[in-house]
């Protein structure tokens, strides 16, 4: 049986305070992540989103280009969800691990952002539509198949106006891209700021 001598502290109203102010300390870090994960969830989504309207445009085009008529919901899904997954994934590595290592200027933020929009958002659904519905064409024979020795160049003409097109995803891409990283830039340093003030 523990015994307490006159003037001594009881030391449960210490662990009672102490054990108050780590409760407190871990919530707010946990309030932090979560508003962290919000905006990563956020920020990816928007341009992975764009990306995949970027896939849908480009599949029509290139469907129309090529007078395809068939598998349209497979190509229509493949289109849109590749370019989705695969902004994702290279926005995360990209912008979001270096944003939070602190590796990375605000300026270099919205370059890298922007980059990911240009190669997620039109060059690979342009390449992607161009290979799956130029084998559509093929195999159903909608469209003449090319002489030989002139492969690339017969492609080219072929799909040359479709492929224009895809110059207005590329803009709103770039300057998309901009826009989202400035704003992701800003909102992780003013969260970043906020946490420090608090602690």
């Amino acid at each position: 049986m523990a015994t307490y001598t006159r003037g001594q502290p009881n030391p449960s109203l210490g662990d009672n305070k102490l054990g108050s102010m780590v409760i407190e300390i871990i919530e707010k870090k946990f309030e932090y992540l979560r508003k962290e994960n919000t905006l990563n969830i956020r920020t990816a989504l928007l341009i992975g989103t764009t990306t995949g309207l970027s896939g849908i445009l480009a599949n029509f085009l290139f469907r129309h280009c090529f007078k395809v008529k068939h598998d349209a919901l497979k190509t229509y899904a493949s289109l849109t969800t590749l370019p989705v997954l695969s902004t994702l994934i290279t926005y995360k590595f990209l912008v979001t691990d270096p944003l939070y290592s602190g590796n990375i200027s605000m300026e270099e933020c919205a370059l890298r952002s922007s980059l990911v929009g240009i190669v997620c958002g039109v060059l690979y659904p342009t390449g992607l539509a161009f290979s799956k519905n130029g084998r559509l064409a093929v195999k159903y024979h909608t469209v003449p198949l090319p002489p030989k020795g002139r492969v690339l160049h017969h492609w080219m003409m072929l799909s040359q106006t479709d492929i224009k097109g895809m110059l207005i995803p590329l803009v709103f891409q770039i300057a998309f891209g901009v826009f989202l990283g400035i704003k992701h830039y800003e909102i992780f340093q003013s969260t970043l700021e906020k946490t420090e003030h608090e602690d």
